[in-house]
């Protein structure tokens, strides 16, 4: 069973696990893993829909004078693909690495065909190996540092052309 395989069981049962405990005390259902559900073609539209509103965010971010959130567009954009690939094959998340897992899940099964560079992305594990490149870092140090603007006009050009391919990947597997 690879790591992958392994996390998105962790994924699964933690949402469950998490289910029960809100229902045993009466609360709103709510979890932070993985369900698995019937494949859902509109929901995997709607956070393709998100996705392209975030990449828009990245060009208007930068076009009034705020594109230190271009970085958390950037990020959110690839993201909401994710989610989009989760919906298509029945799977809602409430977790980030539990997203991240999945696709890593879906594209070892042969079930999609995603570059490794976006999982990279967006990957904690796979940080170290990225560098300070990587869009995690990007959102994190432009979201919590103090920069107001994107000095490096290249990164914010890499970040618009990562956002574009992966949104163009997602269509071509929602729309297969």
């Amino acid at each position: 069973m690879s790591q992958a395989s392994k996390h998105v069981e962790w994924c699964l049962n933690k949402a469950k696990k998490e289910i029960e405990e809100c229902n045993g005390l009466g609360k709103r259902a709510k979890h932070r893993g993985l369900l698995k559900s019937n494949p859902n073609i509109e929901e995997a539209k709607k956070h393709l829909t998100k996705a392209e509103h975030n990449f828009e965010g990245i060009t208007r971010f930068k076009e009034i004078g705020f594109s230190d959130w271009s970085m958390s567009a950037g990020f959110y954009c690839i993201y909401h693909c994710f989610l989009a690939i989760a919906a298509t094959f029945g799977y809602e998340s409430s977790n980030q690495t539990c997203t991240i897992a999945l696709m890593r899940f879906l594209k070892e099964n042969n079930k999609i065909k995603l570059d490794e560079k976006f999982i990279e992305l967006l990957e904690y594990e796979s940080r170290e190996n990225i560098g300070e490149n990587s869009v995690i870092d990007l959102r994190e140090n432009y979201t919590y540092g103090v920069q107001v603007s994107i000095k490096d006009g290249e990164k914010l050009k890499e970040l618009k052309q990562n956002c574009k391919e992966v949104i163009d990947s997602t269509k071509e597997i929602i729309f297969k």
